[in-house]
């Protein structure tokens, strides 16, 4: 399961189709997510629209929520605000959890919830995903890199801290200098 923030991200490096066809897996979003991109279609963005084409094109698939899936994305979508996620986070995590899935998910308090509430689940962020080697096999080592930093740059993609090193290591300190969503420490080792 995709949440918006990894569809962003993917979008930003021109070659989603490519990696996600690269992986042995099948992907998915749910109406939440797409409600979210769509959103970001009125302040200008095209991830909406760049979605649509991977659906199109087979890449990405859609998933809707049981009632087993519902009862667990109420129960994230309600509460103490540090306990809570928006829709397309919570929605991505329930189905996940439903499908006995993996949520792709790059927001820190969304991993964080995943980690204490559902241990069991897998969760992958983008960085994971570009640093694959499903992703080198399928793009070869220098568009790899590109991808990278165009998430890096164009989405602005978050990076978990247990994985800067692998992304730094990737594209070098020199470009990681010019990667803002990096850690200031991550750009200041150049």
């Amino acid at each position: 399961m995709i949440d918006a923030s990894v569809v962003i991200n993917l979008n930003a490096t021109d070659c989603a189709a490519e990696i996600l066809g690269a992986v042995p897996s099948p992907f998915a979003v749910t109406d939440n997510v797409r409600a979210e991109l769509r959103f970001g279609s009125r302040n200008g963005h095209n991830d909406e629209e760049r979605l649509k084409a991977l659906v199109d094109a087979g890449a990405v698939g859609g998933a809707a929520l049981d009632a087993a899936g519902l009862a667990i994305y109420e129960t994230l979508i309600s509460g103490s605000a540090a306990m809570t996620l928006d829709d397309g986070e919570a929605a991505t995590i329930a189905c996940a959890v439903q499908m006995n899935g993996i949520a792709m998910i790059d927001e820190r308090k969304a991993r964080k919830i995943c980690a204490s509430r559902f241990g069991s689940l897998p969760v992958v962020s983008t960085a994971e995903l570009l640093t694959d080697g499903f992703t080198e096999a399928a793009l070869g080592r220098q568009r790899q890199i590109e991808a990278i930093i165009a998430a890096l740059q164009g989405a602005r993609m978050r990076v978990p801290p247990e994985h800067i090193e692998k992304v730094v290591g990737l594209i070098g300190a020199s470009n990681a200098a010019s990667c803002l969503s990096l850690p200031r420490t991550a750009r200041a080792a150049s």
